[in-house]
Formats: structure tokens, sequence, C-alpha cells
């Protein structure tokens, strides 16, 4: 049975994202001493960061024939929120800093919160119907 989505970001600073998701996210954290390869000897603890409910979405790469829309195929993270004004603010409080002001997409008010070494991530206030509270029950 699956119990859990594990997303991964690759950073060129990783000691700098995970103090983001640590210090301006305050996203709670376990600390996996026996995750090394790819740092430094001696370097610190990975720490694998909870991020609550989630949901995913898949998109399309084109739309209808004739429209001229494409996406190359990708998968991306994005961080929901019930008030993105509020959110921001707290966020930025703590020493985030976001690429412009909000924008209305359509399916929400959506905003790039910069990482420390690492590429921007979405958060956006959604106008969708969202899944990430309903009841998690998979099949037998």
């Amino acid at each position: 049975m699956i119990t859990a989505v594990h997303n991964l970001i690759y950073s060129d600073d990783a000691a700098a994202t995970r103090a983001f998701f640590r210090d301006v996210l305050r996203w709670p954290f376990v600390a996996d001493g026996g995750s090394t390869q790819g740092e430094a000897a001696g370097a610190e603890a990975w720490l694998i960061f909870g991020t609550g409910p989630s949901e995913v979405g898949v998109h399309p790469t084109r739309g209808p024939e004739g429209s001229g829309w494409t996406a190359p195929r990708h998968h991306a993270m994005s961080l929901m929120c019930d008030d993105i004004v509020s959110t921001m603010a707290e966020l930025a409080s703590r020493g985030a800093t976001f690429a412009a002001e909000p924008v209305d997409r359509g399916f929400g008010l959506c905003v790039m919160l910069e990482v420390p070494g690492a590429d921007e991530i979405m958060l956006y206030e959604p106008r969708h119907t969202t899944a990430f509270d309903a009841a998690f029950d998979p099949p037998a």
C-alpha cells in the first residue's frame, strides 16, 4: 500500500535550502544521519521534511488541436494556502522573498517563492476544488 508521496528538490546549496524549509517555512523534519551520498564528508545529517496534506494533479502536455499550446513533460511542486496575502506577509517576516506580486491565473492567486539554492516554488491560494483534505482510502 502507498503511504505517502516523497518529493525531491535538487539544490546547488542543499544546506541553505534545508535551512529555508526548516526556519522560514517551519516544516517539521526528521534528521537522517545515514544519508550522506553526494555530500561532503562530515556534512550535517540530511533533513527530511513533513509537508502536510498533499494532492496530485495531472496536466496535459498540449492543448486542443490547433491551439498551439504545449508544455514539456515534467514534474512540479506547488505550495497551497488559504490566504495568499497573509501567508506572504508571514513568510516575509521570516526572511522569504517573492519574485513578484500575486497574479490571478484563474485556478488561483499565484506567486513564485524564491528558495535559496534551488528553483522557485509556486505558492497559491486555490480557486479550484481541492483534494488534499479528502479521505484517502485506497482500494483493497
